[in-house]
């Protein structure tokens, strides 16, 4: 239990154990190679094993007066001795030692808070009792299997004040007692106040528009009620359980200082102090002012769309009335009008942001990887396989070609997905430049690298690329050879010797120029050689030619979710700079594979989306981005390692020394995976960034949280991945928990199905906890008398109890039982009382009001038994504890339901047991169905024989209700009809003179209540038979059916007739409307003619 040196002892006479007595001594966390045991403060046996070790043994043996006394042990650091263990007295002779009594705190408890008793016995099987002063009888025993005992106070109150001792016993002899611990005072901490809360706000202590704050008020242990003042309103008080307040900030309200207190259940009249005040501002008045004159634009553009919309309609209706010029007027104003309605919508769509592009990535099929492999690394030459990889899980075959285009041959892939081309010894017939693709069902992929072979005798040339030099900055060259175990050199034109070199690292090799400088300006080129002397050495790679220019500062690139994705999700890169009009490159592993036009970009600051619609496993890899104008272009952007994950298997996660430490302590998380060489993620539940990276050439890696803080309290999970093939990742880990934390959170215990259960039975008591990675030790609560030891620990919180009889009943409690060494606290679960029922006459239930009741009523259930001294229990079907326990002082017992709700409604049963034989329970009563509902539920209405009336038989309605002792109606859809009562729910319905068809419905009421109905019943038709009646029915449909077909088909021959002749009334009217319109021009010529005439006549 506790982080410090243990001293125990042991011994093979177990009724006598002073016989022969063994001391054990154990390092903490460490192991050692030298001990030393200690009596009465001088030096006595000094042990050095042959080895390292954690625990050394002291035989004593047959205990006598000269080796009694105190004993102590320690054992050798590196810096000297360590602390000395506890002290353990052996007593003379008969005697067991005497246990020590420790508190698990290092302040006093406060109220409210669950304390721990730790009593150290120095022996296993030993009977621990814990007394306190004034009591002659134990207040609590326990039977561990170890050598410590913990004894649990919960909900810590002034009774529990006091001094106490604990003493032990053998297991096997109750009579041998040792003598008692040194006393312990435990003195609960209450002063006139209680400790000062602190308080917090969410997401922060600023007003948004429309938005409202969480203000969290957090103490660490239990509270009965929090309130809330505002120093500014002294009428302002709220209430709360959870500490939660939200706050909103109507008209300006919800700003001010704000403080708190809080007070405990078992002191409901002292109050803590109050908290530091916080102060919540309202949003600044810019902000405010540019949001009312955002919205007043908003709103007149509105209210402009709405007048040309008016006024475009009253163009339409005006045109139908007017001349064919005053038309033409009115039709331009329209074309006008729906011209300013587009604009409109324009500004009212811009007015929400700026446009930007998205651009979709059409992802090409993944381009594999080639490499060559040999069995004679001194001379690859002799015999060469050439070995073909595919990132996609999809491909079917894959080609080998030769020079671009001799296809040389095609292999299946394998379930590595790769294939092998061997070429045996090189002859010149396979010089040439050598180039793979991988086939899928309905695509080709890009060609991989060129492998070019130079000579019969001479390594495969290689590869050499770099990223575009930056002044001042690192930069990394790459070296890609094709056989693994090669040696690289880099050149530079101009220098004879390499300018770096490096050993075998792989099939590739990276070299570092730390500062680029003008002076690294030039040609590069590397090569290859065989791994010892005499060097074998490949052609020069191709110049490259490294020159520094002038460069934009780098963009912004991220994606918009985590980097880590499942295969089919949607992924979208964002690349943006402040600079303007700029175009963009997304670069995939260095290679250029989307880019976006600058011709889109609008004014401001420039940015470019760059879309994969569904991800797949090949499209994981470096992702980066670059934007350019003209000539110049920007440095690389920070790459982007997006990881497909469900890939590989899952991982592993764990964490050392646990997933519970202390703040300020360090943990480590252990990621084991499955495959060698891999790059692990450590991901934190929330972040959409990993937080930590790391590459390993072994199958795990740790990841350490250094000085952790509450704030790294949280969901971890890991995961990894191949860097060579486009990030395929492994499933996501199973999460693991860590807790930062002085004390362990409580576990839940609950039964499965139910702590009530039949005799002969089977249940299993389920302890669980947020806590991963720990066992669970279920403990049993029995009489003084009886002895129980604690069970054994399960790693799921399971504890199954087959075949249930009296002795499993009782009282249960569990804890953890973590695998490590932990300082930290354990407090027990709640208790779970296992009733067995079947063992005495079943009580009855029922509702005093009756078992339907409106919401937010009161309703009490009364169960009576038939024997006294009894406790009665309420049971609630679905429900795994009972509701509610009484011990009444007669034969029954009333559960009272305050303002029941509909959640409240169900099936309910009793049961009871004596008071002196508990939780050995009666039969269950009669089940009672409540209804918590301002109307009954509604009845079923069905129909025998069936619904169809046939000639002269009769059909039985039958409705049927959920309750008992009610009184039915039935109701029909016709007026004339009157309404049947029965009290068993049977109608008899005739068919005289077709009167009994149509829809029925019914519904019911109880007897008691015969005010309250219910819901009516869902309809049910009931049709008539083809008698002689529905037969003259029948002839009548179809005459009058046939009149209506005859009738349209004659108006359907009337209007194509009408069709036909309207095209030459058109061309008639037309020449009658031209004819009329000469005429109206030659009599107003005439008018005007004869008006001059006038005019001219009068001024002569």
């Amino acid at each position: 239990m506790q982080s410090q040196l243990e001293l125990w002892i042991e011994t093979n006479y177990p009724q006598a154990p002073w016989e022969n007595v063994t001391p054990w001594c154990k390092s903490p966390s460490q192991i050692s190679s030298k001990f030393l045991l200690l009596k009465d403060k001088t030096q006595m046996t000094c042990i050095q094993p042959s080895y390292k070790t954690f625990q050394v043994s002291f035989s004593i043996g047959a205990l006598t007066k000269s080796n009694t006394g105190l004993y102590r042990c320690c054992y050798w650091k590196e810096t000297g001795w360590s602390e000395p263990s506890k002290v353990l007295e052996l007593e003379a002779p008969g005697q067991l030692p005497k246990p020590i009594l420790w508190i698990q705190s290092e302040n006093s408890p406060l109220p409210g808070c669950n304390v721990n008793i730790l009593c150290y016995g120095w022996l296993q099987d030993l009977v621990f009792m814990l007394f306190k002063e004034g009591y002659a009888e134990p207040v609590d025993y326990q039977v561990p299997t170890g050598t410590v005992a913990i004894f649990s106070i919960s909900n810590m109150t002034p009774e529990s004040e006091g001094v106490y001792i604990c003493r032990t016993h053998l297991l096997m002899l109750p009579t041998l007692w040792s003598e008692p611990s040194n006393p312990l005072k435990l003195i609960v901490s209450v002063a006139d106040k209680l400790p000062k809360p602190s308080l917090s706000t969410w997401p922060s202590t600023m007003f948004k528009l429309g938005k409202s704050i969480t203000l969290q008020c957090r103490v660490p242990h239990q509270v009965l009620e929090f309130s809330l003042k505002l120093e500014e309103r002294e009428t302002f008080q709220k209430f709360s359980l959870d500490g939660d307040f939200i706050i909103i900030n109507v008209e300006g309200k919800g700003t001010g200082t704000y403080s708190y207190n809080y007070h405990v259940e078992a002191y409901p009249n002292i109050w803590s102090h109050r908290s530091e005040p916080l102060k919540l501002m309202g949003p600044a008045g810019l902000l405010t002012w540019n949001y009312i004159l955002n919205e007043a634009i908003r709103l007149s553009l509105i209210v402009q769309l709405v007048a040309l919309l008016l006024v475009a309609l009253w163009i339409r209706w005006k045109y139908r009335s007017l001349r064919t010029r005053e038309a033409w007027l009115l039709g331009t104003a329209q074309g006008v009008t729906m011209f300013f309605i587009i604009m409109a919508l324009l500004c009212c769509g811009l007015c929400n942001g700026v446009l930007t592009e998205e651009t979709e990535i059409i992802m090409p099929t993944p381009k594999p990887e080639l490499w060559a492999e040999t069995n004679f690394p001194l001379a690859p030459w002799k015999n060469l396989t050439l070995w073909c990889r595919s990132p996609s899980g999809s491909t079917k075959e894959f080609v080998l070609l030769k020079d671009g285009t001799g296809w040389i041959a095609t292999r299946p892939a394998s379930e590595q997905v790769r294939a092998a081309f061997p070429l045996g010894a090189l002859t010149q017939s396979h010089t040439g430049s050598y180039h793979c693709h991988s086939w899928e069902e309905m695509a080709v992929s890009e060609p991989s690298e060129t492998l070019e072979l130079v000579g019969t005798d001479i390594l495969p040339k290689p590869v050499i690329s770099a990223s575009p030099p930056i002044r001042g900055q690192e930069l990394q060259i790459r070296c890609k050879g094709w056989l693994a175990g090669m040696g690289f050199a880099l050149y530079k034109e101009g220098l004879q010797e390499p300018v770096q070199q490096l050993g075998t690292v792989g099939r590739e090799a990276f070299f570092t120029i730390q500062r680029m400088e003008d002076k690294d300006e030039g040609n590069y080129s590397c090569r290859t050689h065989t791994e010892k002397r005499p060097f074998k050495w490949s052609e020069p790679s191709e110049p490259m030619e490294l020159v520094i220019k002038e460069m934009y500062p780098k963009p912004y690139f991220k994606t918009w979710a985590s980097p880590m994705v499942t295969p089919g999700v949607r992924v979208t890169f964002n690349c943006s700079t402040p600079h303007e009009h700029m175009s963009f490159i997304l670069y995939k592993d260095g290679s250029e594979i989307a880019s976006s036009d600058k011709s889109w970009a609008s004014a401001g600051a420039s940015a470019a989306h760059f879309l994969i619609i569904s991800v797949g496993f090949g499209d994981g890899g470096n992702y980066s981005c670059r934007y350019y104008d003209f000539s110049i272009w920007s440095e690389p952007s920070d790459s982007v390692e997006l990881v497909v994950t469900e890939f590989y298997p899952k991982p592993t996660l764990l964490a050392q020394p646990g997933p519970v430490v202390l703040p300020g302590k360090n943990v480590t998380l252990q990621c084991q995976g499955n495959f060698q060489g891999m790059r692990f993620a450590l991901l934190y539940e929330g972040t959409p960034v990993p937080l930590q990276f790391q590459s390993t050439s072994g199958s795990s890696a740790d990841f350490l949280l250094h000085t952790t803080g509450t704030e790294d309290s949280g969901n971890y999970s890991c995961v990894y991945y191949e860097t060579t093939m486009s990030n395929r990742g492994s499933y996501l880990s199973k999460p693991i928990m860590i807790w930062v934390t002085d004390i362990f959170p409580k576990p839940r215990l609950f039964a499965e199905p139910s702590s009530v259960v039949s005799m002969g039975q089977n249940v299993t008591l389920w302890c669980q906890g947020p806590v991963h990675g720990v066992g669970y030790i279920l403990h049993k609560e029995r009489e003084a008398t009886s002895v129980q030891l604690w069970g054994a620990t399960s790693s799921d919180g399971a504890f199954p109890i087959t075949n249930v009889s009296g002795a499993s009943i009782g009282r249960y409690t569990c804890c953890y039982h973590p695998d490590w060494t932990s300082p930290i606290k354990i407090q027990p679960s709640n208790t779970l009382e296992l009733i067995v029922t079947g063992l005495l006459p079943k009580p009855s239930l029922l509702a005093q009001l009756g078992p339907i009741v409106a919401p937010g009523e009161n309703m009490t259930l009364r169960c009576q038994g038939e024997l006294p001294d009894s406790t009665f229990v309420l049971l609630k079907e679905g429900s795994q504890e009972p509701l509610e326990q009484q011990r009444p002082s007669g034969y029954r017992a009333d559960f009272w339901m305050p303002a029941v709700r509909g959640e409240d409604s169900g099936i309910y049963s009793c049961i009871y047991y004596l008071d002196s034989a508990p939780f050995a329970a009666s039969n269950h009563s009669d089940f009672l169905e409540v209804w918590v509902t301002d109307k009954p539920p509604k009845p079923s209405l069905s129909a025998w024989p069936s619904t169809v009336f046939k000639l002269e038989k009769d059909i039985t309605l039958q409705c049927r209700g959920p309750l008992p002792g009610v009184e039915f109606i039935l109701e029909h859809d016709t007026e004339e009809a009157p309404q049947q009562f029965s009290d068993d729910g049977d109608f008899v319905i005739n068919n005289v003179e077709g009167k009994g068809i149509g829809n029925y419905s019914c519904s019911y009421r109880l007897q008691a209540y015969p005010d309250i109905w219910s819901e009516p019943s869902d309809p049910l038709e009931l049709v008539g038979a083809a008698g002689p009646a529905a037969q003259e029915c029948t002839v009548g449909n179809i005459v009058r059916s046939s009149l209506i077909v005859v009738v349209v088909v004659a108006l359907g021959i009337m209007l194509s007739i009408e069709w036909r002749k309207w095209p030459r009334l058109r061309t008639r009217n037309s020449e009658t409307g031209g004819r009329d319109q000469t005429i109206a021009l030659e009599e107003c010529n005439q008018e005007e003619s004869g008006t001059d005439s006038n005019s001219s006549s009068s001024i002569s």
